[in-house]
């Protein structure tokens, strides 16, 4: 095992240059190796970190040779390809931009060894799923998470209508946020179950795993005010109902006073302040019924109450909160739903999380980042 801090300047310099450059995750793995061999860690501390084999750590400790960055390409795979044809390669990618439902299959989505058993039996020539992987990889195509699409389902018409109604509503309260000012509301629920798609087993194996799931769900219902930001989530146990629904409108709207009253004006001035609170949500049964909107109607008159087109996650901006909050807990495993709770409070309220707003999500909000308020 190499000693600690036997790279020179210069080779360091080269490592963590062809670390930050390289797309290649399997060679930024190996010059990984070698640095953090250089800080002194063991090969098992390393093995157990980078969550790769002991011997793989052992291996390029050896042969990758810091002044010879050829070296870390792995010549063992260099023969993989001699058996792909161009032809071979041509029904790949026109097969990959098909649904597999197409040739017949019941599944919805390729995976890498799906593709080599149907080439196989079209071309003849057989590669494992890892072959067909790196030859995709060299064609600059990557493995993600497919992402429903909604637009089928849309109506163009009502969409451009309620865009030209709420791009008005956001120039105003940028320009005038105390005299309007313009909400996105939704629900969103969290779960203690552990998601946990990927596991390590065998070669050819697949293991069984439980998900370590655990019974409890928080529900969230909350608001996002446009022009500062500002986040109102209210945690709820049950499943949200259109009495919640209300409850929870009027918290917004005694908060919004309880503002108003701390700017040294009197609770009963506002109504003749001549504010009005948009408050955008989606068709959600609860939303519509006339009962509740009728009250909101009588109690609340300055509230307006505006519904996003169907289909249409995109033009509602405090999805991005519930993205942004669940990527946050992912992977985390909570004891109570009271601890999940805390947690989400923490979050969502008091600004521990801090959302990325130029982050743009297809269906988290996104076409009101792209300037619809410009």
């Amino acid at each position: 095992m190499p000693a600690k801090n036997h790279l020179s300047q210069n080779q360091k310099q080269r490592l963590i240059k062809l670390l930050k450059e390289s797309e290649d995750n399997y060679v930024r793995e190996k010059v990984l190796i070698l640095l953090l061999i250089n800080d002194g860690k063991s090969y098992q501390q390393i093995s157990e970190f980078m969550e790769i084999a002991y011997t793989t750590v052992a291996y390029w400790s050896v042969h990758g040779d810091p002044d010879n960055l050829d070296s870390f390409l792995d010549k063992r795979s260099q023969g993989n390809f001699r058996k792909v044809t161009p032809e071979y390669e041509k029904i790949l990618i026109d097969t990959i931009d098909k649904a597999p439902a197409e040739y017949g299959y019941e599944f919805g989505r390729w995976t890498a060894a799906r593709l080599a058993t149907y080439l196989e039996k079209v071309t003849g020539i057989k590669l494992s799923g890892s072959q067909i992987s790196r030859i995709l990889h060299k064609k600059k195509y990557v493995y993600i998470w497919a992402k429903y699409s909604l637009e089928d389902k849309q109506n163009p018409v009502e969409r451009e209508v309620f865009k030209q109604k709420l791009s008005e509503y956001l120039k105003i309260t940028k320009q005038t946020p105390e005299l309007l000012q313009v909400w996105f509301w939704d629900e969103s629920g969290f779960s203690l179950r552990v998601i946990r798609r990927k596991t390590w087993g065998k070669k050819g194996s697949r293991k069984k795993i439980t998900g370590q799931r655990r019974r409890g769900r928080v529900n969230i219902m909350g608001g996002l005010r446009y022009y500062d930001k500002k986040r109102l989530n209210f945690v709820v146990i049950k499943k949200g109902d259109s009495n919640t629904f209300y409850e929870q409108i009027n918290a917004l709207n005694d908060s919004i006073v309880q503002e108003w009253r701390e700017l040294g004006n009197q609770a009963e001035s506002f109504a003749e302040s001549g504010i009005k609170i948009v408050i955008i949500l989606d068709n959600a049964s609860f939303h519509k019924k006339k009962d509740i909107l009728s009250q909101i109607s009588a109690e609340m008159p300055h509230i307006i109450v505006e519904f996003l087109p169907p289909y249409s996650p995109d033009y509602n901006l405090i999805e991005l909160v519930w993205h942004s909050a669940k990527e946050y807990i992912a992977h985390r495993l909570f004891k109570s739903v009271e601890e999940l709770s805390e947690l989400l409070h923490r979050l969502l309220n008091e600004g521990e999380m801090v959302i990325k707003w130029e982050r743009k999500i297809k269906n988290k909000g996104n076409a009101i980042l792209s300037g619809l308020a410009a």
